[in-house]
């Protein structure tokens, strides 16, 4: 099982990053669309993803991951088919509410495989999952760059393709996961409000990923700032790469550490660091390459602590048939933030010097807070030893 979510990962992975980095290229040069047109639809589909996370999740709980994950499989490729014919605003909008729907579907699927299956396969195949995904952002691009010799139809062909691949290896997935299959049967239709509800209820569940929502912000929003630093394309694309490798090489030491706090908290703490490290280092041409670097260190840093604590920690608590709601949930609430930081930095940065360097800041105090008020759920067994009695609702959720 883990083989196959593997394997999933890193055909749909090169596909995605083949074309994203391309995208915008192609739909101002070849569809000449403004560039206010291009932000406004790559948004809708970030807003559309983050706000269909929690039912995703609840729905991952009822029909099963094998099914959803087909399901998502389908839809981005059916997505991907839509964005390469497309030639105008509707068209593009189209593919680009689509690819939102499968992308929301797809995480808490291939996620809901790894969280089931035994404990000693468990974060080694999340370490897996990772570093293909981290492999597939490096080598992804210069695949697209191979392909659109040919035109982005060409890449956009191949892309689906790759996702078609993933929805049949998705079928293959027929047994249930061990961890999941000795527990009671599957949630009937009423389990996606019952799901939701069970877990907008566990309010040490709810604490947590409210502290660790602004993760995602601390980790993606460097996509935007660095190239907005005006580092010339080659340093920017070597950032990336440096910050993808790291995130890949931490997962093997990371694997069975998610259980203490300071797994995320460091992870929060290095964004932060490699914020400031960027704050430190000139723009444009006069950027000093080994600062750039020691930053791209932390934010690998940050990107491979904070995905693995993440991870085991919603599979501790998450209670049997529930993995997909509660990380879902998550999703949801670092989706959220992630947006509103966006609208909050993005102009910040358009201000000049004293803007990017108040967005800079203000990132790596965020960072600083969330680490410091960070408090993992307890697990079951601290809550038998503490001798309190926990109400039905909690122990329900904290039990396996």
């Amino acid at each position: 099982m883990v083989a196959i979510v593997v394997g999933i990962q890193l055909a749909i992975s090169l596909g995605y990053f083949a074309v994203m980095a391309h995208v915008v290229a192609h739909l101002r040069h070849d569809l000449g669309m403004l560039a206010g047109t291009i932000t406004v639809v790559l948004a809708v589909r970030v807003a559309v993803q983050n706000m269909l996370f929690l039912p995703a999740g609840a729905l991952t709980d009822v029909i099963g991951p094998a099914r959803t994950g087909a399901l998502a499989c389908a839809l981005r490729a059916a997505a991907f088919a839509l964005l390469g014919a497309a030639n105008g605003a509707g068209g593009l909008l189209l593919s680009v509410v689509v690819m939102a729907v499968g992308g929301a579907l797809f995480h808490p699927a291939a996620q809901s495989v790894l969280a089931g299956v035994t404990p000693e396969h468990r974060s080694r195949g999340f370490s897996a999952y990772v570093i293909a995904g981290q492999l597939a952002a490096v080598a992804g691009p210069p695949l697209g760059l191979v392909l659109l010799t040919g035109g982005f139809g060409l890449l956009s062909a191949v892309t689906t393709g790759a996702w078609v691949v993933g929805a049949l290896l998705f079928t293959l997935l027929r047994r249930e996961p061990g961890a999941l299959r000795e527990d009671s049967p599957r949630p009937g239709p009423r389990g996606l409000t019952e799901g939701v509800s069970a877990v907008l209820r566990d309010r040490s569940f709810l604490r947590f990923a409210l502290t660790a929502a602004p993760s995602t912000l601390l980790t993606t929003q460097v996509t935007t700032v660095l190239p907005l630093k005006e580092t010339d394309p080659g340093t920017t694309t070597l950032f990336f790469c440096v910050v993808a490798i790291v995130a890949a090489a931490i997962q093997p030491w990371c694997g069975g550490r998610g259980e203490s706090p300071r797994l995320l908290r460091s992870g929060l703490l290095s964004a932060g660091a490699g914020y400031l490290l960027l704050l430190a280092s000139p723009s444009g041409h006069h950027a000093s390459i080994a600062v750039l670097t020691a930053a791209a260190v932390m934010h690998g840093l940050a990107t491979g602590l904070t995905q693995s604590a993440l991870f085991q920690a919603v599979t501790r608590c998450a209670p049997p048939r529930r993995f997909g709601v509660y990380t879902g949930l998550l999703s949801f609430l670092s989706g959220a933030v992630s947006l509103a930081g966006g609208f909050t930095v993005g102009p910040l940065l358009d201000a000049g010097t004293p803007g990017s360097a108040t967005a800079m800041t203000g990132l790596a105090l965020l960072a600083t807070i969330s680490a410091a008020v960070l408090r993992l759920p307890r697990p079951p067994a601290e809550t038998q030893r503490s001798g309190r009695t926990a109400r039905p609702l909690l122990a329900r959720v904290l039990v396996r």
